[in-house]
């Protein structure tokens, strides 16, 4: 019985990894094919022909340097401030008595159930307004603090207990302090899982990008990608072979915070 059970395990297992991992797969394994092979009816899996081509022909057609420091630059941007600014919010509502609290974190959690989209013509209007629009500011702008880290990091900080912060306090040292020296060094585990989900939303997003990027210049990875495709030719060896330089960032991340992001979900009250 014991054995059955082991067996069936490992089957679902299995079979999870092959819808996860498939899809990833075919898309590198397709980067290496010609146009032809790819639209091959019946598909095959591996490339009859491995191919460089449409790797050569992404540098070549794509300024994959300007637009890969554009992703770097906004992801760091917005992770950076992500990992500070939700976090002193989530101090202040766990660790700081004040009228309200209950009321912001409340607004937080309304903020929420809002879907991104709703928001897209309010917050170009305000970067336009504001002359941020194809400029680094202007991209970053909206994602500088995310009513999901707000929530991860109260979650996590409302575990860690009173005692520290009120000890401290008695020993004269000052909220920031405290913050920095106590608080923080304690969410190793959620500013992982913090970071990494905020770089791959950063990294990965498209429509916010694709509207305030006006020139080539201040074009992301996504949107760069996009830009090689039109209605009449679409080229799917060259987008496969620039899905998998989009993505191979985000896993090699992935990979290494995987102890920290598994123990943050774990305990960020997102089970």
């Amino acid at each position: 019985m014991k054995r059955a059970r082991t067996a069936v395990l490992y089957a679902a297992l299995t079979a999870g990894l092959v819808v996860v991992a498939g899809p990833f797969l075919w898309t590198l394994l397709g980067s290496f094919k010609t146009d032809a092979e790819i639209r091959r009816d019946p598909p095959t899996f591996l490339p009859v022909r491995w191919i460089t081509g449409n790797y050569s022909a992404l540098f070549e057609r794509m300024d994959v340097v300007t637009v890969t420091v554009n992703s770097v630059v906004v992801a760091v941007i917005v992770v950076g401030s992500n990992l500070l600014f939700c976090s002193l919010v989530a101090y202040a509502l766990t660790k700081l008595d004040f009228a309200g609290g209950r009321f912001v974190f409340g607004l937080v959690l309304l903020q929420m159930m809002v879907p991104g989209i709703v928001l897209l013509i309010p917050q170009f209007v305000t970067v336009a307004s504001l002359n941020l629009a194809d400029t680094y500011a202007g991209i970053v702008l909206p994602g500088l603090v995310t009513p999901l880290g707000v929530f991860m990091m109260r979650q996590f900080m409302g575990e860690i207990p009173d005692e520290l912060v009120h000890a401290a306090r008695v020993d004269g040292s000052g909220e920031f302090r405290i913050f920095f020296r106590i608080v923080m060094p304690l969410c190793k585990p959620v500013l992982a899982t913090l970071g990494l989900i905020t770089f791959m939303g950063s990294w990965n997003g498209f429509i916010w990008p694709a509207v305030v990027a006006q020139h080539k210049e201040m074009y992301t990875l996504p949107v760069a990608l996009a830009s090689l495709s039109s209605r009449e030719t679409v080229h799917y060896g060259l987008l496969l072979a620039g899905v998998i330089v989009v993505i191979t960032p985000v896993l090699l991340l992935f990979v290494s915070l995987q102890r920290y992001f598994v123990q943050g979900v774990a305990t960020a009250g997102l089970k």
